[in-house]
């Protein structure tokens, strides 16, 4: 699988695990752009490095739509700054996760999106949102799976007291963080690591790592 290294710490650590990074497909252009929409919990910074990709033209994408599930949070502001629509759609007026996801379904149908990130999405998904984007659902996780799977996986990883994480695309299947990989960055986790710095690390890579495999995935999809 396609991978990168954190080109700001220890590379020679990092070596051993990569291959080749991903590569631009050459015939996107010729095709229409995949219509994205995204779902995002927080901050949103993985959400605007897909914008970002989009206007560098490295990924043939449209973002068409954001939804949110905490009102107010970062992301909102992120796609209220970008132009790119959003809609909030709060997890806590459903008590039924199926139906939550069933309003989820609705509103990107509607929207007429190809696929959908999950770009740092708090919540479960049940197999009402997965099966309705079957193997056009990306999930980006803070881990190289299939390690430390669930969450706060970065915690998982200073306890463990690893030498190497990282972070990984891939499709969502009905296992939590289980679905086939797409892609992964390897980071070196340093002695003088904490949660909030060895996050930081990490986020560098989800920003670089994130466009290009949704670019991978959508060239898949364009040849099959």
């Amino acid at each position: 699988m396609p991978a990168f290294s954190d080109p700001s710490d220890h590379q020679a650590a990092d070596q051993a695990l990569l291959q080749p990074p991903l590569q631009n497909d050459s015939s996107a252009p010729s095709q229409p752009p995949l219509r994205l929409g995204v779902m995002a919990s927080g901050n949103g910074s993985n959400f605007e490095a897909l914008a970002t990709a989009i206007e560098a033209g490295t990924l043939h994408a449209e973002l068409v739509l954001l939804i949110v599930n905490n009102p107010g949070c970062g992301a909102v502001a992120r796609a209220e700054r970008l132009q790119i629509p959003h809609k909030v759609v709060d997890h806590r007026r459903w008590t039924i996760r199926e139906e939550l996801d069933q309003e989820l379904v609705r509103t990107f149908q509607a929207a007429s999106v190809d696929a959908v990130v999950m770009a740092g999405w708090m919540r479960i998904v049940t197999p009402v949102l997965i099966h309705a984007f079957a193997d056009r659902l990306l999930n980006i996780h803070p881990s190289l799976l299939p390690s430390f799977r669930g969450l706060d996986a970065i915690g998982q990883a200073l306890k463990a007291g690893v030498c190497i994480s990282g972070c990984t695309v891939h499709l969502v299947s009905e296992e939590l963080d289980a679905g086939p990989i797409l892609a992964q960055a390897a980071v070196p986790v340093l002695d003088t690591d904490d949660h909030a710095s060895l996050a930081e690390r990490i986020h560098r890579q989800e920003h670089r790592l994130l466009p290009h495999a949704v670019q991978l995935a959508a060239s898949r999809w364009t040849q099959g």
